[in-house]
Parts: structure tokens; C-alpha cells; sequence
């Protein structure tokens, strides 16, 4: 007998006396290299991959000859599977990752004829202990297991416990109290109308027997997600939900993810949908004692994996300073025996907000306190930029921002999870990284010379060198109430430290008077920066650390035990007493400097907005603070004063402002005029189009204070079933405004198919949806290219009871102009989904219908109003 034979009959041996039985492997030679111990997910760094659309290892399994395989077709296969990610595990390991996550590889519905979308992405399940042929053999993916343990890496398999594939609908309206009343089966592709396991095959409510059952709540689509019984029990997008309170699925579950960890060698769950399954599910499923069929935490101790991590898919981002999503995930960890991590959507949200989008800083020291404070282990919970399921990070940013978005991520608690693609510099939501795949752009993607590789292993590297920032705490030092700018926190772990700063802001920042925390004249030692390694730095007497930070960085000093005599401060200049109450309008401030030639006033650390005043022979100076990009009368400003020549800064005042806004349009738009430029265009086919008519504008108003502007649409309908984080959904708002007095701009709508009217060029555009909230210039763009991103995107306020949408721009956002007089806007509306929905003769569920592709993309518009003085 062979020692990994003696340990498996160990492992027998043990489950026999807790009274379960396993059916491990016969042979030892299927095992061998499939089973190793867990390692600690703390220190792990996850490449999540799609598998349909990372790598083709075998084109001879791509076309299944249901009509489901076009790589020119987003919603068809391309041709990724098992093998081709073991053939690249080499590219994905030297970028720094240390475990790969997959889509679902389970057998799955293909093809649904009613919503024209195909099941590449593998979530759409008909037997959960089968590999898709699409995808491989179960040899190859104990083929991919025993490479990635070979390589010292970790499997983490996409599971799903809430539905199976769509093979069933209410056409006509839901009777609760008859399931079977108006019940409709799907045939797909390969004219299947039930899964082929049981027993989710039984999945008609027509036949008495299947209906007492239960194995399904047959139920319509979730029309409300704030309503919590539609989103435990009826159907996510379509999909049949299992009745998971019911023994026998529960049983069935475990049983099929049982398999894959015994079989295969899997390492962790990441369990999708999450939310849509009630939290006491879960201790059953992990834990149950059932000797047929044991809880995959059980096999996975059989196996000799002590730590079996399962994470939950909670999608939800909370807004700014605000903690429901993230209490609701914190619930399904509290739960006893239950996931003991969920996804941080919550940070996934904050993260492109104030990285992408511009945000006040202040969001993310909220943010990083919350979730210390909230979460037991967040050391534990994966965190991420983008994924499969939202935009790019680079769909509505620049590169900088990733950059610092993902070096955030790195040095914060968490499993740090890089999506493929990422480190190509990819946009496209589900491209493949393979030259035949669908938006591939014809050439393999494998590029480990590409800067944001190259960058990304610099950046990993950073946290697997330290475990400090994979286990340490943060402490939030510093943020920026008001706008984009500078955030600091020191993270601490068994007697070592680190800073870490960044600039969110598109030019220099002052970070003043940082209290570090640290005693003066230490030492911190430059670790990393977004372009290599900063200069050494030293606190300064008082504890407080003062530096200039270049626009859109991002950089780490060591807290060393060295200390330096700590420089003597200059003489700082001083800043007399501000408005007690919110500013209205521009006031005037003074102080002295004695010796000084001049100062800076900078407000909220801008430098490129500061204002130099000379100083007067008294040593006395005076200033005028404009507050034309001063949105908010809540938020909290930072003035302080400082002497260019010698770096000293005065103590920080703090004073409010409140803009005086002028009307400047009030304009009625025709009601029902939402079918297109030539009225022959229908919504999409799929629940809460239809029925809200929710691109359909009916009103527009319009005020600016300064160069500041204020955008109120008041729609026909305004729904939100998808709990959108923007606070709206099935519409897309895009609105264009040229700026008086510049030249230049673009005419093409961008992606809409379309140019603007009269003769129009945009200088500033901006795209929300219920999850996209981007600015952009028109550097860059044309018919196909959205320009330039631009922060700080609009702030959204969205009025339920008066169906009205409200976006307000600073003035900084336009390029600060004086005013807004002789300035053109225009607006128009369509749906987006990781671009605007597509156009075809005949409706999808989620496409428009009515005209042919490559039509205008608008729905509804507004005549090109023109801003009078």
C-alpha cells in the first residue's frame, strides 16, 4: 500500500467512526495529487476566470451542433475550457496569483430560445455532478486540479444553490395558490424541458405527484428586490428557483457538491446568489450530518482540507456613508455553522466611486472603518475591482485609477480577486483572452510584457512579500470630506507597520499635518509607488507628516524602528476665523504670514486650484475663496494657508457652502414619444419595460450657479426591481453639453449609433444606469470610443414620489467655467448592460426591437436646449 492509499483508507477508516460513508475514488492513482491541505486564505491572492472565454485547449469540443457556438456572438460560446486554463496556469502563476477561480463547469442548458442567450457562462445548471462537454472531461479537470496543486495553487469551483437552468415560465400572470395554472415549459436547444439530474427533473406542477414534490417554488420573476420573499423564492432573471427548504434538494446539493471536492480535488466555494437563499441553508449544506450525504465541509476534512473556504455572492454596493447591503452580508456570516464569507460588494462599490468616479475620499475612509468594525473576519472576504457580472473598471476609468484602485485592494483586509483580463487592460465585460474568442480583437491576450502585468506583479508581490497586508489592520489617517484627493491609513500586524497614501485627484494634492501616529523622526522607508518606489521619508516633531502628492499616485513607506532628528518647522502663516454658516456665494478670508513673500490658500488639499496672494509688509494678507464648485451646503471644506517657499502650513479652518442656483430651463417633452426617431421602435420584451415606459422623458430642468450645473429629468415611470445602486433601473441617461467658448468636441454619439442634432459637438458626456454613473471628455472619442473619463462624475439624486432623476456637476467636472451661459445640452435615452442594449427587428427580453442594429440607439430625446445667461 502506498502512502497516499494508507492516507485514504485513513480517511475512510475516520468517516466510518463518525458513521459516514463516502464513495472515495477506487484507484489511488485517481486521487493522487487531487487532495492537499487548505492553505491560509488570508494570504491567498484568487484569479477568477470565465472559463468559456480564457482559453481554447481543444476546439474539438467548442461546437456541440445545437447552434450554440459563435464567437462573433457575445451571447454564444467561444470555445474556453479546462484545458486551456492548465495550459496557461504558467501565465496566471507568474502574475502572483495563488488559486483560480472558475465559472460553474457543471452541465448546463445551452441555449434558450426565449431569451436568445446562451448558458457559456455555465450558471445556467441541468446536472450539478457532470463537466459540460463544451468544457472538457472530468479527467481534464482532475488534470487542471492536480497542475494547479503541482504549482502550489488553489481550485475554487462557481457554485450555484438557488436555480437551475429556465425550463419554465408564467406567461400569462401566477396564481399562487395554483402553481399550475398558466404554467409554461421552455424547450431548449436540444429540446430538453427539465433538468437531466433528479430530482430537479421533476419540474412540472401540472403533475400531481411532482407537485407534491416541491422541488421548485414555481415562481414568476422577481419584480421587487426590496420585497424579501420574491428574492428568496421567486425566479432570478428567469431561472427556476429550488425549494432549498425542502430535505430533498438539501440532500441533492450536498450530495453533487460533495462530488466535486472528492473527485476533483476543489479547494473552495464561491457560491453564487447568495442573497436569493434564505442564511439557514447554509450550516445544512456545510455541516450536515448525513452519511449519505454529508456537508461539503465534512468531505472536505476527509479529504484533509481543515479550512474549506465558502464564500456568498451578496450583489449589492451600499451607498455613500450608508451599511445596508453590507449589515445584510455581515447577517449571512453571523449565521451559526453558516458561510463563513461573503464577496465585499460593499468595497467593490467604494473602490471605483472614489477611484473612478471621483468621489470625496471620505467615502472610503467610511468604507474601510465599517467594514473593521462591522465584520469579525474581513480578512477573509474576497475583495474586487470588476467581475463578470459589472463594467470593467476601465469602461468608465483610466488607467491611473485602476492602478490605484487595485493597490487599494492589495494593501486592504481581504482575499484580493483579479478578474482575466484585468491585467490586459481589457474593457469589454466577457472578451476572451484567446485570438478566436468573441471580442478577442483577433490575437491572443497572453502578454506578460503588458504594463498592467508587469504592474500587477509588482503590486502582488508587495502583498505576498508582507504579510502585513494581508493580515494587518488599517487605520484611517486622513481623507477628503469634499471631493477627490488625498486618503491615508496605517495598517499594523504583530509589531510592524506601513503607510499608505494616495492622490485620487487628477492634479497635486497637500496632505498636511498627516498625524501618523508614529513618534518623531522616525524613518519610513519607500516600498512601492504606482511607478516605483517613493523617496524615504521622516515624521516630524509633532508626529504630523506634510508632503505634496502627485496627481493620481499611489504609494507604501515601511514604519522602520530608525529614527532621525526630526526637522525643525518653519514658521507657519495663519488663517483668521470663517463664516460660521454655510458661505452663500464667494466671501473673503485674511491672515498673516509673517516673512513670507506669499502664500497658497488651497482648499480641500488643490493644489492646481490654489490661489497665491502676496503678502503685504505687516506680514498681513487677504483672499478671495470661490465656491463655484461647492455643490453640497452639508459638506465640510478644509482651507489652509501655506508659505510656498519654506512648505509650512497653517492650522486647518473648516467652513461650509451653499451655491445660489438659477433657473435656467423648464422644458415640457411630449409624453409617449418613446419608440425611436421614427416611432416604430418597441422596450424590450422582459418584465418592467413595458410597463413603466421608463425611457420615456416628460420633463427637464435645468439650474447652474457659476459654472456649477444642475440636470432634473422627470420620466413616464422610474423602477428600481433590480436594486440598482444608483437608485434606478431599465433606462440609461445620456447626456451631452457643449461648452461655451470652446472648440473642438465631438458630434458622434458614441456606441448610440447616432450624432448629435443641430449641428451640436459635446465637450462633456455623461452615461448612468443603475450601476454606471461616467463623465467624459471628447479627447478620444468618436462613433465607437466613449472619450476620455473624466472626474468627478455627477452626483444622483432620485426622487421616487415625483418619478424625477436629478445629476449635478461641480464646475471642476466642466473644466471650471465662469458660466454657463450660451452652453448647449441635450439628452437622450436607451438601457446599457456592459454597453447599450442591442437593436433588432423583433424584441428580446433584453434587447429593443423595432429596427435593425446598427439604427440610432435612442429611444427618447430632448430638443437641444441652449442655457441663456
Amino acid at each position: 500500500m502506498t502512502r497516499r492509499d494508507g492516507r485514504t483508507f485513513a480517511r475512510r477508516c475516520a468517516l466510518a467512526a463518525l458513521g459516514l460513508v463516502l464513495a472515495f475514488p477506487a484507484a489511488a492513482e485517481e486521487v493522487a495529487g487531487l487532495h492537499v491541505p487548505s492553505p491560509d486564505w488570508r494570504d491567498q491572492v484568487i484569479y477568477f476566470v470565465m472559463i468559456d472565454r480564457f482559453d481554447d485547449g481543444d476546439p474539438g469540443n467548442n461546437d456541440q451542433g445545437a447552434g450554440e457556438y459563435d464567437p462573433a456572438d457575445s451571447a454564444r460560446y467561444s470555445g474556453g475550457d479546462l484545458r486551456g486554463i492548465a495550459r496557461r496556469l504558467d501565465y496566471i502563476r507568474d502574475l502572483g496569483a495563488t488559486a483560480v477561480w472558475i465559472t460553474p463547469p457543471v452541465a448546463h442548458q445551452w441555449w434558450n430560445e426565449a431569451t436568445r442567450y446562451g448558458g457559456y457562462h455555465g450558471y445556467w445548471a441541468e446536472d450539478f455532478k457532470a463537466v459540460d462537454p463544451h468544457f472538457g472531461t472530468l479527467e481534464e479537470y482532475r488534470a487542471l486540479s492536480r497542475a494547479l496543486h503541482d504549482a502550489g495553487m488553489y481550485l475554487v469551483q462557481d457554485v450555484v444553490v438557488n436555480h437551475t437552468a429556465n425550463f419554465f415560465a408564467y406567461g400569462e400572470g401566477w396564481d399562487e395558490g395554483d402553481p399550475a395554472r398558466h404554467f409554461e415549459l421552455i424547450a431548449d436547444a436540444r429540446g430538453r424541458t427539465a433538468p437531466t439530474q433528479p430530482p430537479f427533473d421533476r419540474n412540472d406542477p401540472r403533475d400531481p405527484a411532482q407537485h407534491a414534490e416541491a422541488i421548485y417554488h414555481w415562481t414568476p420573476d422577481i419584480a421587487d428586490f426590496g420585497d424579501r420573499r420574491q428574492e428568496l423564492e421567486f425566479a432570478l432573471a428567469g431561472l427556476d428557483d429550488l425549494n432549498t427548504e425542502n430535505p430533498r434538494v438539501r440532500t441533492a446539493l450536498r450530495d453533487s457538491y460533495g462530488h466535486w471536492i472528492r473527485e476533483v480535488g476543489v479547494d473552495a466555494f464561491r457560491v453564487d446568489t447568495a442573497f436569493h437563499v434564505p442564511a439557514d441553508f447554509f450550516p445544512d449544506f456545510l455541516h450536515g450530518d448525513d452519511a449519505e450525504a454529508p456537508g461539503v465541509v465534512r468531505v472536505a476534512r476527509a479529504t484533509g482540507r481543515e479550512d474549506f473556504l465558502s464564500f456568498g455572492e451578496g450583489f449589492g454596493a451600499d451607498k455613500p456613508f450608508d451599511d445596508t447591503q453590507a449589515r445584510k452580508l455581515d447577517a449571512y456570516m453571523r449565521v451559526p455553522g453558516g458561510l463563513p464569507s461573503m464577496i465585499n460588494f460593499p468595497l467593490y462599490g467604494t473602490l471605483g466611486d472614489v477611484f473612478a468616479r471621483g468621489r470625496p475620499t471620505a467615502e472610503l475612509r467610511h468604507r474601510i472603518e465599517s467594514m473593521m468594525a462591522l465584520h469579525d473576519d474581513p480578512w477573509r472576504m474576497p475583495s474586487f475591482i470588476d467581475n463578470h457580472d459589472v463594467d470593467r473598471f476601465l469602461a468608465g476609468a483610466g488607467e491611473p485609477a485602476m492602478r490605484q484602485a487595485l493597490l487599494a485592494m492589495l494593501t486592504l483586509p481581504g482575499i484580493p480577486v483579479i478578474y482575466y483580463g484585468t491585467e490586459q487592460g481589457f474593457t469589454g465585460q466577457r472578451a476572451a483572452m484567446f485570438a478566436d474568442g468573441y471580442g478577442s480583437g483577433g490575437r491572443d491576450r497572453f502578454d506578460r510584457e503588458a504594463p498592467l502585468y508587469r504592474y500587477l506583479q509588482r503590486a502582488i508581490a508587495l502583498r505576498r512579500d508582507h504579510p502585513l497586508f494581508s493580515r494587518g489592520t488599517p487605520t484611517v489617517l486622513a481623507d477628503n470630506a469634499a471631493s477627490a484627493g488625498a486618503v491615508a491609513w496605517r495598517t499594523d500586524h504583530a509589531g510592524e507597520s506601513a503607510l499608505v497614501v494616495f492622490n485620487t485627484a487628477d492634479a497635486p494634492v497637500l496632505l498636511d499635518a498627516l498625524d501618523t501616529g508614529l513618534p518623531a523622526g522616525t524613518v519610513l522607508r519607500g516600498l512601492f509607488a504606482l511607478d516605483g518606489t517613493p523617496d524615504d521619508a521622516v515624521v516630524g516633531r509633532d508626529g504630523h507628516l506634510t508632503r505634496v502628492l502627485p496627481p493620481r499616485s499611489g504609494q507604501v513607506w515601511r514604519v522602520t524602528a530608525e529614527t532621525v532628528a526630526a526637522p525643525e518647522p518653519a514658521m507657519a502663516p495663519a488663517v483668521g476665523p470663517l463664516p460660521p454658516r454655510p458661505a452663500r456665494g464667494d466671501f473673503a478670508v485674511q491672515g498673516t504670514a509673517p516673512g513670507a513673500e506669499q502664500v497658497q490658500l488651497v482648499i480641500d488639499g488643490d493644489l492646481a486650484r490654489a490661489v497665491t496672494v502676496p503678502v503685504a509688509a505687516d506680514g498681513g494678507w487677504r483672499a478671495n475663496v470661490a465656491t463655484g464648485g461647492m455643490i453640497d451646503p452639508a459638506v465640510t471644506h478644509r482651507l489652509v494657508v501655506r508659505d510656498p517657499a519654506s512648505g509650512a502650513v497653517s492650522t486647518a479652518q473648516t467652513f461650509r457652502a451653499d451655491l445660489d442656483w438659477q433657473a435656467l430651463a423648464d422644458l415640457a417633452d411630449a409624453r409617449g414619444d418613446d419608440a425611436g426617431p421614427d416611432g416604430r421602435y418597441v422596450y424590450p420584451s422582459g418584465s418592467g419595460w413595458r410597463e413603466l415606459r421608463p425611457a420615456d422623458i416628460e420633463r427637464v430642468r435645468v439650474w447652474g450657479a457659476g459654472g456649477a450645473l444642475r440636470v432634473a429629468l422627470t420620466m413616464r415611470g422610474l423602477g428600481d426591481a433590480w436594486n440598482p445602486g444608483n437608485g434606478f433601473d431599465h433606462v440609461a441617461f445620456t447626456l451631452f453639453l457643449q461648452l461655451p467658448g470652446h472648440d473642438g468636441g465631438a458630434a458622434a454619439m458614441p456606441q448610440q449609433h447616432a450624432r448629435l442634432p443641430d449641428g451640436m459637438r459635446w465637450h462633456r458626456r455623461l452615461r448612468a444606469h443603475g450601476w454606471s454613473n461616467v463623465l467624459f471628455s471628447a479627447e478620444g472619442a468618436d462613433a465607437a470610443e466613449e472619450g476620455t473619463p473624466v472626474t468627478p462624475g455627477a452626483d444622483i439624486a432620485v426622487d421616487r414620489e415625483d418619478r424625477t432623476v436629478t445629476f449635478t456637476l461641480p464646475a471642476g467636472a466642466l473644466g471650471d467655467p465662469a458660466s454657463l451661459s450660451g452652453a448647449k445640452l441635450y439628452v437622450a435615452t436607451w438601457d446599457y448592460d456592459g454597453g447599450y442594449r442591442p437593436l433588432a427587428p423583433e424584441a428580446r427580453p433584453a434587447g429593443f426591437g423595432g429596427g435593425d442594429p446598427d439604427d440610432p440607439r435612442i429611444m427618447d430625446d430632448t430638443e437641444v436646449i441652449i442655457l441663456p445667461p
